[in-house]
């Protein structure tokens, strides 16, 4: 078995044959490019249960080789993945159980007679392959980038591959994304954490893909640096696969997810107070705030305008063909994989990132609650717009961590604050007003706001 440590970024033909040729990877290139024609038979029971289980088994011919790899799921966010792989090399195109015994096949799968397993899908593409490595420091890094084009076959349903891999063969993971950055400072590289097998089972039966990924499991000891990492990975790890499932279907709700994700990342990072100094996500507040200003207000005319839904999609092929949606992304990957905020903060940021994540929330949303005067947006409804990014910061932490507060009615909390927000967000007609006094008074009454002033 071996640990396969890559980022995948999806690429336009053209972005392809750019990176072929660009100045940094010629430099660094240390084999020149190898190309190979890859044949790829991937197998799982009638039920999907290898799906379920977050296993991939494929049968691969390179050329005159035959390999049988198990590929487990590990963790993918983002792009960047770390996963197990166990391969083996056959003599003939045949799939051999006997290979798959109890020291990698999961023991979810024990039951299942692996004489049943069928080929699903196949993913047959070009991959042109290549050493890259420098010196990084007193360190080596060596990483194989490969430029893969071909395609997904499942039945007579087909979809196109075109994608960089980076493989990291020698060196720290935070090697592959600062040579990712580079890359994707002047071309337009899509951070992707789905993989080919999972793009084979969207096309065998859209239904089983999974969109969201499950919510990160906090708990009130929690130390709040590990809370942020938490919660950042899920919500920029859902950007990236509302993104790709957008790009893919074009499903306007999808679109509206995908800003909620951006929104409460950008809630989160202004949130933190001393523990994440904001000159450490200054560039990612930045980043976020000119991605955000310039989608939102084109969702929110599409959520009453059938026209501006329908140019939603080129207008997001427009936005993918651009550098800043993959450069934010990987950006914000390497400051949540470098911890960054926990640098050059003085003794009492460093006391904040160690206090349980329970007892720091329920102080924040105190302080929030305390300077959130609801009586007033009772009689003034119309002014209650200026309190959105306050509103925002709150749902974002309840969404997502109001598990860890000991209050009366936490949920019911979270979903009345975010009918107010979106409220707020909504026009200054009277409807809307005597809506959002009546909201405001609702939110007044709840056990869990009084529990928390």
């Amino acid at each position: 078995m071996q640990k396969e440590t890559e980022i995948k970024l999806r690429a336009s033909r053209e972005t392809l044959l750019a990176l072929r040729e660009h100045p940094l990877l010629k430099k660094r290139n240390k084999s020149g490019w190898q190309r190979h024609e890859l044949f790829n038979q991937y197998f799982d029971s009638a039920d999907h249960d290898l799906a379920r289980a977050r296993v991939a088994l494929r049968l691969r011919r390179d050329g005159e080789q035959y390999i049988q790899t198990l590929k487990s799921r590990g963790q993918s966010v983002a792009g960047l993945s770390e996963r197990n792989e166990w391969d083996w090399y056959l003599d003939k195109p045949k799939l051999d159980p006997k290979k798959l015994t109890d020291d990698c096949w999961p023991a979810s799968l024990a039951g299942l007679d692996k004489k049943t397993l069928k080929p699903i899908f196949t993913t047959d593409f070009v991959r042109e392959k290549a050493d890259i490595a420098w010196g990084r420091g007193k360190q080596k890094v060596a990483i194989e980038a490969a430029l893969d084009q071909g395609q997904v076959l499942a039945g007579k349903q087909a979809e196109p591959i075109s994608e960089l891999e980076l493989e990291l063969r020698q060196g720290e993971p935070t090697a592959l994304l600062e040579l990712a950055i580079e890359l994707a400072t002047e071309l337009p590289l899509m951070p992707c954490d789905i993989s080919k097998a999972e793009r084979g089972y969207r096309l065998h039966d859209p239904a089983h893909y999974q969109v969201q990924l499950p919510a990160p499991a906090l708990t009130a000891d929690m130390p709040l640096d590990e809370a942020i990492p938490a919660l950042a990975w899920h919500l920029l790890g859902n950007s990236g696969r509302l993104a790709e499932q957008y790009r893919y279907s074009g499903h306007w709700r999808l679109l509206v997810d995908w800003l909620e994700q951006l929104s409460g990342l950008r809630a989160l990072l202004a949130s933190l107070g001393q523990a994440a100094p904001r000159a450490s996500s200054r560039e990612l507040r930045e980043l976020l705030d000119a991605l955000i200003g310039d989608w939102r207000p084109r969702i929110e005319a599409g959520l009453h305008d059938e026209q501006a839904r329908q140019a939603a999609p080129q207008l997001f092929a427009a936005e993918l063909g651009q550098t800043r949606w993959g450069l934010f992304s990987l950006k914000a990957s390497l400051w949540l994989l470098r911890r960054a905020w926990t640098e050059k903060r003085n003794e009492r940021g460093q006391r904040a990132g160690q206090a349980p994540v329970g007892r720091w929330l329920a102080r924040l949303l105190n302080e929030e609650i305390a300077a959130l005067p609801l009586e007033r947006y009772q009689n003034q409804p119309y002014d209650l717009p200026e309190q959105l990014p306050r509103l925002e910061r709150m749902c974002a932490w309840l969404r997502l961590a109001r598990g860890v507060l000991d209050v009366p009615e936490a949920d019911r909390l979270y979903g009345e604050l975010h009918k107010l927000a979106e409220l707020a967000r909504s026009a200054n007609d009277e409807d809307s007003l005597q809506a959002r006094a009546a909201q405001v008074q609702t939110v007044w009454m709840l056990k869990a706001w009084k529990a928390l002033k």
